[in-house]
């Protein structure tokens, strides 16, 4: 029986080894073509966005406004992990961070809208790498290990910080992209392979924040479509934020069973 115990638990424990290994390939691979291609410069292109309209003196003003939605979002996921724990550490503490990195973002993508350039982009994407590496670090902790994720939290915030300090100060992009884009791609793999809590929650979040991204890359056309009513980098915002709230809704929902499981409802 020791035996058999002890071949189901390696049955177990190596398959999740491997994966979390070809995790950690997946982003060396990225750092690998970071390090072999030419600089990246961000294009001032960027910063023309389609919606130009200013309202009651805000200059940009949707793209500004719809920032709001971040932060109400931010508040309402500290908010709902403040009610359910008193001792913010392990997988809360990385949830929290997860909500101020979103309520910080609402603020930094609103500065920048107001008067678009390099330099108020900074303040743009410092919070939102807190919000992608803390993600990165919730999956792995939920599905994976607790421990491993809240090791890693450290690692993948500085590593945030330096893709965009690094953009900064060389002008390239690839190591802000990877921190970017590098969790969509290897994330769904953990999602796939393991399980834990709230699966159909976190498919809905990527879902979001890849439309998310296609309603930016969409920004004049959206314009168009709608007749002048919203732009697609507006609507990016919104659902963006909802990708965000859809993790509030999974911190409740969760919450709710736990507490219906404990009280024999």
């Amino acid at each position: 029986m020791i035996e058999q115990s002890q071949s189901l638990d390696m049955q177990g424990r190596y398959p999740r080894i491997i994966t979390i290994w070809v995790f950690i390939g997946f982003m060396a691979a990225g750092a690998l073509l970071w390090l072999l291609y030419e600089p990246l410069p961000q294009s001032l292109a960027y910063h023309h966005f389609a919606d130009q309209r200013s309202l009651f003196g805000i200059p940009h003003a949707m793209n500004v406004l719809s920032n709001l939605v971040f932060c109400l979002t931010g508040v309402w996921g500290v908010t709902s992990i403040a009610k359910r724990t008193a001792k913010l550490s392990g997988i809360y503490l990385i949830y929290l961070i997860f909500f101020v990195g979103v309520f910080f973002t609402g603020l930094g993508s609103a500065y920048y809208h107001w008067s678009p350039d390099n330099a108020t982009l900074v303040w743009d994407r410092l919070p939102m790498t807190v919000a992608f590496m803390a993600f990165t670090s919730l999956v792995v902790s939920e599905r994976c290990s607790e421990a491993l994720g809240y090791k890693l939290l450290p690692y993948l915030l500085a590593l945030g910080a330096l893709s965009v300090l690094y953009w900064v100060w060389q002008d390239d992009l690839q190591l802000y992209l990877l921190v970017q884009f590098g969790p969509i791609l290897t994330l769904p793999l953990l999602i796939l392979k393991f399980s834990g809590p709230g699966t159909c929650w976190l498919w809905l979040i990527i879902l979001f924040y890849l439309a998310a991204k296609l309603l930016e890359l969409s920004d004049h056309q959206v314009l168009q479509l709608t007749e002048g009513l919203v732009s697609g980098h507006t609507l990016k915002h919104l659902v963006a934020a909802g990708a965000a709230l859809i993790l509030v809704a999974k911190v409740n929902a969760l919450q709710e069973t736990v507490h219906h499981q404990t009280s024999g409802k």
